[in-house]
């Protein structure tokens, strides 16, 4: 069985007055495997946004299935589903989504708090994933004191201290600078060897290309997928681009 599990997945988004419909998403299917690394691209307005949404049990498809070891989303009570999430999965986003009026320290251990770990408890997982992640020297800092990429450390850690089933990273290198992007990438690879799973949604065909498989979507649909096997970074980012200006110019799949 795979860890995640996607069915014939559609979205019918409906004016106010039910005038014009919108279909974000129009058939989408695929697996993904415990352990994987997945990169999802496509241009603005493909449907990459609403797809996540949707996995992350933030919205609802208008048809279709999405199973999560076998559980499936549309199965869960709506008062369950931020237990749900918090349990399950991990989140990390562009924009970092820290509060400034906590410390890095306790920003990490907000998912705990909600799930009531003690802090004997929370702190016992927290130390160790400092120091993997070369934070523990900011911990008591805020995070308008730290950088763009300790930030997205921090936020790494927010999602790997509840050892979720998978992360999503929804454009994690959006807002940092070629450096921080690298390391983040590196750090992303690195957690994925350990056995994280992580589906990320970018535009960045650098950053896709440390993924172990790229699902591009086009018009709502998996248009074509490429997998990485032992392929080079530097040769899977030309596969990547070469698949890129194929969307763009509206080709047919490869």
């Amino acid at each position: 069985m795979s860890l995640l599990e996607v069915r014939n997945l559609k979205k019918v988004y409906r004016t106010r007055f039910g005038g014009h419909a919108v279909e974000a998403l129009r058939n989408v299917s695929f697996t993904v495997e415990a352990g994987e690394y997945v990169a999802v691209m496509g241009e603005s307005g493909s449907g990459k946004t609403t797809l996540l949404n949707i996995l992350a049990a933030l919205d609802k498809p208008t048809a279709g299935t999405v199973l999560l070891e076998g559980r499936d989303f549309s199965k869960i009570r709506e008062s369950d589903v931020a237990t749900f999430r918090r349990d399950n999965l991990g989140f990390v986003f562009q924009e970092f989504n820290l509060l400034d009026t906590f410390t890095v320290e306790d920003n990490i251990y907000l998912p705990l708090v909600l799930a009531g770990k003690s802090w004997r408890e929370m702190s016992a997982l927290l130390m160790p994933l400092a120091r993997a992640l070369g934070i523990e020297g900011i911990l008591k800092k805020y995070p308008y004191e730290v950088s763009g990429g300790q930030k997205q450390r921090c936020a790494v850690a927010r999602a790997l201290i509840t050892s979720p089933r998978i992360i999503l990273a929804d454009e994690p290198t959006g807002a940092l600078d070629s450096r921080s992007s690298d390391e983040l990438l590196t750090l992303f690879s690195q957690v994925n060897a350990q056995g994280q799973t992580i589906l990320m949604v970018t535009h960045s065909a650098r950053a896709a290309s440390r993924a172990g498989r790229v699902l591009f979507i086009r018009d709502g649909e998996v248009f074509h997928q490429l997998y990485r096997g032992e392929t080079s970074d530097d040769l899977f980012y030309a596969k990547i681009a070469d698949t890129l200006t194929l969307l763009a110019r509206g080709g047919d799949r490869v």
